[in-house]
């Protein structure tokens, strides 16, 4: 038996460790956290100073069993969990809850996992950090007591279901603050001109005006000075330039960088990374750090001089200035400077050598370069047409890498200008003076978010990519799919002295991929910034960081900040629930004609609709849902009144009649008792008759049996899940191990009877003349399940032990009550 236990957090960097050591070492796992809040109730214990109430979950007590009979085997624990808040925390979790003998447990900490940096650990091993341990429990308890009393607020005045959080609100604000930005902003046209401009020596160049017009009118006068006008050099100037390397990564720049160059989520980019790190090939990805160790240093200029030679090898230390940053930590790199190219899978191999290029570009020379601006004088006027060019003498760290920019940052790139001399004539071959419009701010890309949340002080590092998965998954905000709208302009040629004009065209407003507010959001929003300003402020969020960064130094007492911040924010929660109105986003857009009442827009208990009349009215009112790419925000009142059209009556189709309509998941055509979906892009007021009956009979098709299996139909589709096939009203997922276009008797038979022993397995106890049955579920848990209500019973219950009388009593408690009301509210 082993003499030492190393426990880690994750299996994969278990097995990567275990290589390293000899056998007197077992590595286990932990599988993240062994103990937590509880998932269902607040877990903090207000009255007594903030304490948290950590359990043990269902699912990790086999864990736990197992890490203790490893413990009590092992002579030393060495406790390996990451080196950052989280990590320090998991280790403590782990003394407390497997109750370790503190003389014979050690921590340690490394930044990469390479047999080496594993070896110095152990040679120096410390004690747990409690500030460290502090710090990750101030931020657990802080966004648990904003989450779990702003949370029911927005149930009572916006919306049963919806949550708050302390970043992930501050977030959402920053997109709706820009979205409004977008939609307030008008734009402004002018005429930008620019000449193309013929050498002596037969060359061709291109050169911008150094002003612009806000009329037609003024460009035209403009180009009409230009008949007949002698061109020459007005001056020439030439001037060496450098370009230096960026920083190596830092998570959030990491994050910025495959967003721009590989097109990752932020999400994507931390779970590849993650990859990347357990299997010892860069070092820990979650830092603000820009630091290279001196190791790194070494490692990197033996690499650079034996691949590209000493010119290109430049020794640089970075550092940054911003509060907070861990300089105790190394940027993101490779853990073999000379290993370019592994063999991985794709995703992992891009964003490998993504890191290993931005790190040894950052020990490279700088890039040499000749920089020439030339300015072009007319004999007709006195503005000057300026072209500037660049030309790389040396190329330095350009050789192996450049960082991208952001769309909003992008700048116009000099390219080579021919050979010239001041004072030489020049021939104007045309002039073009183009209509130009101002751009309000670009929406945020999930780069974009962490760079200003980073420049804000918000979040850090490890919340990021949570933070921005949260919003999108909570529905606030999403992905842009608009491709623009087509916008005309005008351009104007001066040509062999003639001047024609030219209407063109392009794209504007695209939010494709672009994080874009939902209506829920924007409310939501409203709502906070309206009452709770202070958690909303983004200097207050910032503020909090740095509380954190405080008590993690040991500079602060984390449940001294509890106090301070919990004294003003309950009675702020309790006075808002109390008195503040409901929100809806209610937005009225004018009167009915056929009744003359209240035409307004606004959310209901489905999602966003627009509503004639009003609830104190005699009358009922009517409702009518708006379609999926319609806003509240937006929405015209003819739009609106379109909406009171549906369902539409497109005719009868064997039988049955036709109907066009929108509901909760977007428009559809009703046939019978069967609805089928439009496609993308389709909208419910244009699709015709014939559209309709090749959608219905493409729908038969999918639902046509595509076998039989004991006496059962097997049908199968696609869902929000993916590809399923359904039998005896079962719904069986198909694995991507299938074939799901060319599936086969015999594949079908195996999803259907492991479906069958899954589901057996899951079973505990029924009663199948009541219907009633007890399941196991997730977590270690069990549902009572009729139909399709379900109840889950409490944790201390045994499921063995519950009767049908005590089932059939907690399953009418949980029966919804009948509605009394035809009208949707």
């Amino acid at each position: 038996m082993a003499k030492n236990l190393v426990i880690v957090e994750s299996p994969a960097k278990a097995r990567t460790i275990e290589r390293f050591l000899g056998k007197d070492y077992k590595v286990a796992s932990s599988f993240g956290h062994i103990a937590d809040l509880p998932s269902k109730e607040l877990g903090v214990d207000i009255d007594n100073n903030f304490k948290p109430k950590y359990i043990v979950d269902a699912d990790k007590k086999p864990v736990v069993k197992k890490l203790k009979e490893l413990a009590k085997k092992a002579d030393t624990i060495w406790l390996a969990s990451d080196e950052d808040r989280e990590g320090e925390a998991i280790s403590w979790h782990l003394v407390e809850t497997l109750n370790l003998d503190r003389n014979k447990t050690k921590r340690i900490v490394f930044n990469s996992i390479t047999k080496s940096a594993i070896q110095k650990a152990i040679e120096n091993p410390r004690d747990i950090d409690y500030n460290l341990v502090n710090a990750q429990q101030a931020r657990r308890v802080l966004d648990r007591l904003v989450g779990y009393e702003l949370s029911p607020v927005l149930w009572k005045k916006v919306k049963p279901g919806l949550s708050a959080g302390r970043v992930q609100s501050v977030a959402v604000r920053l997109i709706v603050e820009r979205e409004r930005e977008i939609t307030a902003f008008t734009p402004k046209a002018s005429y930008r001109v620019i000449g193309q401009f013929l050498t002596q020596q037969g060359q061709t160049f291109q050169a911008r005006l150094g002003k612009t017009f806000s009329t037609q009118e003024a460009a035209e006068t403009f180009l009409q000075k230009n008949i007949g006008a002698n061109f020459s050099v007005a001056s020439l100037e030439k001037k060496p330039a450098k370009k230096s390397p960026s920083a190596p990564f830092t998570t959030s720049t990491l994050q910025q960088e495959a967003s721009r160059k590989l097109f990752f989520s932020v999400s994507r980019t931390m779970q590849v990374a993650q990859r990347l790190y357990e299997a010892g090939l860069i070092t820990y990805m979650r830092t603000d750090s820009v630091n290279l160790s001196k190791e790194a240093l070494n490692a990197a200029r033996h690499a650079i001089e034996g691949a590209y030679g000493e010119a290109y090898s430049q020794v640089r230390n970075y550092n940054r200035k911003s509060k907070g940053a861990q300089e105790a930590h190394e940027a993101i790199r490779p853990t073999d400077m000379k290993l370019q190219s592994p063999s991985l899978e794709r995703d992992q191999a891009r964003l490998y050598e993504l890191i290993w290029k931005r790190t040894i570009a950052s020990q490279m020379s700088d890039a040499k370069l000749e920089r020439t601006q030339v300015k072009i004088g007319s004999n007709s006027y006195d503005e000057q047409f300026s072209a500037s060019g660049e030309v790389i003498k040396f190329d330095g760290f350009l050789k192996v890498y450049l960082e991208s920019k952001d769309e909003e940052d992008a700048e116009e790139q000099g390219g080579l200008l021919p050979a010239m001399n001041q004072g030489e004539a020049l021939t104007n071959e045309q002039l073009v003076a183009t209509e130009r419009f101002t751009r309000p701010a670009y929406r945020y890309t999930e780069a974009t978010l962490v760079k200003k949340l980073e420049e804000l002080g918000i979040g850090r590092p490890s919340t990021y990519a949570p933070t921005i998965s949260t919003i999108q998954n909570r529905g606030y905000v999403e992905k842009g799919t608009v491709e623009g709208q087509e916008r005309k302009y005008n351009q104007l040629t001066l040509k062999n002295g003639t001047i024609k004009s030219n209407i063109l065209s392009e794209k504007v407003g695209s939010d494709k991929g672009k994080l874009v507010p939902t209506d829920i959001g924007m409310i939501v929003n409203d709502f906070l910034v309206a009452h709770f300003a202070n958690i909303l402020d983004y200097h207050f969020t910032a503020r909090v960081e740095e509380e954190f960064d405080e008590i993690a130094s040991g500079e602060e007492d984390w449940q001294k900040v509890m106090r301070e911040f919990y004294e003003d924010f309950h009675p702020n929660v309790t006075e808002v629930e109390a008195t503040a109105e409901r929100a809806s986003g209610e937005r009225i857009l004018g009167t009915d004609p056929d009744s003359g009442r209240q035409v307004a827009v606004r959310l209901g208990r489905f999602g966003p609709m627009v509503q004639i009349g009003t609830v104190d009215e005699e009358e009922k009112p009517v409702f009518a849902s708006l379609l999926p790419d319609q806003s509240l925000n937006t929405i015209t009142y003819e739009e609106a009144m379109d909406l009171f059209k549906l369902p539409r009556s497109l005719g009868e189709y064997n039988g049955e009649e036709l109907q066009a309509n929108v509901g909760r998941y977007g428009p559809y055509i009703r046939y019978g008792k069967k609805f089928v979906s439009l496609d993308k892009g389709e909208s419910v007021f244009d699709v015709d008759f014939e559209r309709a009956v090749e959608l219905v009979k493409a729908k038969e098709r999918a639902d046509a049996p595509i076998a039989h299996y004991e006496g059962h139909e097997v049908t199968k589709g696609k869902g929000r899940f993916g590809p399923f096939i359904k039998w005896n009203g079962i719904f069986i997922s198909v694995g991507k191990k299938y074939n799901f276009d060319a599936l086969t008797e015999a594949d079908i038979a195996q999803l259907i009877e492991d479906k069958k022993k899954k589901e057996a397995e899951k079973l505990v106890n029924e009663w199948p003349e009541e219907g009633i049955r007890i399941e196991k579920a997730r977590w270690g848990r069990h549902n009572i399940i009729k139909g399709k209500t379900k109840v889950e019973l409490a944790k201390d219950v045994d499921p063995l032990g519950v009767t049908l009388e005590q089932a059939q009593t907690l399953l009418a408690k949980k029966a919804p009550k009948k509605k009394t009301r035809k009208s949707k509210t």
